[in-house]
């Protein structure tokens, strides 16, 4: 079987490495020029853990762990209002057991794969025929296979089922990314202040001097695909005059050489194949930072995908198979948490109060059970063997 394989983030090259145990020619394309460093923090939860350890990448993975260990809330002086331990919830509350840069986890998959796999970065697909590929670089191919692993704005989708807007719902804000110098005094916690008007600024450890800021805020869908330039001037006017950290990291925003800034959104695909082709990940189902478990989903995902194409007589019953396996713990992954966007970044400081004391009470019944079974999502799948098709 030839398979090709759209995104070379998480969910592609993760594929990558299941096909190839289960002996399919595999080729991932990519539109960046190599293998994205950096990136925010992304979390490995529940059944994803066993799928990490399976593939053989664990010790990996531990080695590029960022040293988290909890969450907390503060005012605009930095005192803390609340927190919680990353071991409150067994490793799957706010901060997960194993947390790790984007990059990073991209970067051990990629390598883990780059002996048995065809990379061709600086490149994309720009028609799909039946069985016949059309890349950017004018160079034709067919495959018995093409996914779409290539994120929320896929453009497998795009061509394969049609236009963004089928799929992707905004829900109601704006999320940035951008690498700070260390503060010296984070402890090790990823520390986060609200302010009316929706915003949100959260600081996260990092390793080796730096950590990962984000400024976040409700709005309407006003500021699709602007430029650099106009990121860092929305950002700059929304939190100019706030209190904590916010001066000295709008005084780094405009040096930061990988700033992210992206709507809030979540994608809902009824059916993740069409013909030869089919979605994974984000691509597909993506209950946006707020789900937490996009990361998750994409290894299982993946695992699930090449297992059941492995088992079946043609792919068509494969994405069949890997969609209806799938199906409940998509469903819940991809269910937001209670109170959605405007818990997260309130609108009112006496919400930005009654958040903080919600969290307080976290750690106690009946609160605590409650939370318990929304984290518990992370093991709503039990993970079939595919041995021996997978085994290595």
């Amino acid at each position: 079987m030839r398979v090709l394989i759209s995104g070379a983030g998480i969910a592609g090259p993760a594929l990558a490495l299941w096909l190839h145990r289960a002996g399919a020619d595999v080729t991932v394309v990519e539109r960046a020029p190599a293998p994205r460093p950096g990136g925010h923090a992304v979390d490995v939860r529940g059944v994803a853990r066993a799928v990490v350890e399976r593939m053989g990448i664990r010790e990996a993975v531990r080695a590029k762990q960022i040293d988290d260990r909890g969450f907390a809330l503060v005012d605009e002086h930095g005192r803390r209002l609340a927190e919680m331990p990353a071991d409150l919830f067994g490793g799957e509350g706010i901060v997960a057991e194993i947390e790790i840069a984007r990059g990073d986890l991209a970067r051990i998959l990629h390598d883990a794969t780059a002996a048995t796999t065809d990379y061709r970065f600086g490149d994309r697909i720009v028609a799909i025929d039946h069985e016949t590929v059309t890349f950017a670089s004018g160079r034709t191919e067919r495959f018995d296979v093409v996914v779409g692993a290539d994120g929320v704005r896929s453009g497998v989708r795009r061509i394969a089922f049609g236009p963004h807007a089928e799929f992707v719902r905004p829900l109601g804000g704006y999320s940035s990314y951008f690498t700070v110098a260390d503060p010296g005094d984070l402890d090790n916690w990823s520390t986060m202040f609200n302010a009316p008007g929706g915003r949100a600024v959260l600081v996260r450890p990092e390793a080796g001097g730096t950590a990962k800021a984000s400024l976040s805020f409700r709005s309407p869908p006003r500021h699709d695909r602007i430029s650099r330039d106009e990121q860092v001037r929305v950002l700059t006017e929304r939190f100019t005059g706030l209190g904590w950290r916010v001066p000295a990291l709008l005084a780094e925003l405009p040096r930061a050489d990988d700033l992210y800034f992206d709507e809030v959104s979540q994608v809902h695909v009824e059916t993740w194949a069409r013909g030869r082709v089919v979605l994974l990940g984000d691509a597909g189902y993506c209950g946006s930072p707020l789900g937490g478990l996009g990361t998750s989903m994409s290894l299982v995902g993946a695992y699930v995908l090449a297992g059941e194409l492995s088992r079946a007589r043609t792919p068509e019953q494969g994405f069949a198979a890997y969609q209806a396996e799938m199906a409940d713990y998509v469903a819940q992954g991809t269910r937001l948490p209670p109170g959605g966007i405007a818990m997260s970044a309130p609108n009112r400081q006496v919400m930005i109060r009654a958040r903080a004391l919600s969290m307080r009470m976290m750690g106690r019944w009946p609160m605590r059970q409650m939370l318990a079974k929304q984290f518990g999502k992370a093991d709503a799948i039990t993970l079939r063997d595919y041995a021996p098709a997978q085994a290595g």
